[in-house]
């Protein structure tokens, strides 16, 4: 998406094969993006930082005690100012399959801390195995 409107973008994701797919797309499109395969909860070791980062699926995968170093993370990458834009399951989404529902109120506590909420907005998440998609909710966190 951010390649698509010439941005710089990097790509992350602990599968190789989910980066191999990506890198396929990229190039499908002619869009020069960077793809690592590293953990989410340990962004601090790609020493830079990202005015914006782009999560789309990811957040609600955490567990509990993964979500705070997944947080942690995102804070050694995003200075202050800087934005997090989370698309994740809603837990208004009914039925049990899929991944972790997730409420308003657990992405608001899990930014209370040194974090601005800006919005968090139910929507749709596009699936590929629901022609309907999934209730979702789609989130802007700033860094204080």
């Amino acid at each position: 998406m951010a390649a698509g409107r010439g941005h710089e973008a990097t790509g992350v994701d602990t599968a190789p094969t989910a980066i191999g797919i990506a890198k396929g797309k990229a190039a499908e499109r002619g869009l020069e993006v960077r793809f690592l395969v590293k953990d989410a909860r340990d962004l601090a070791s790609l020493d830079e930082q990202f005015t914006t980062v782009l999560d789309s699926g990811l957040f609600h995968v955490f567990e509990d005690e993964d979500r705070g170093r997944f947080i942690e993370s995102l804070r050694a990458v995003i200075p202050s100012g800087g934005r997090y834009h989370m698309l994740c399951f809603s837990d208004s989404q009914p039925g049990d399959w899929g991944p972790r529902r997730v409420a308003e109120s657990e992405i608001r506590s899990s930014f209370a801390d040194g974090w601005e909420v800006e919005s968090v907005v139910p929507t749709r998440m596009d699936l590929t195995l629901s022609h309907d998609g999934v209730a979702a909710w789609l989130s802007t966190v700033r860094r204080a």
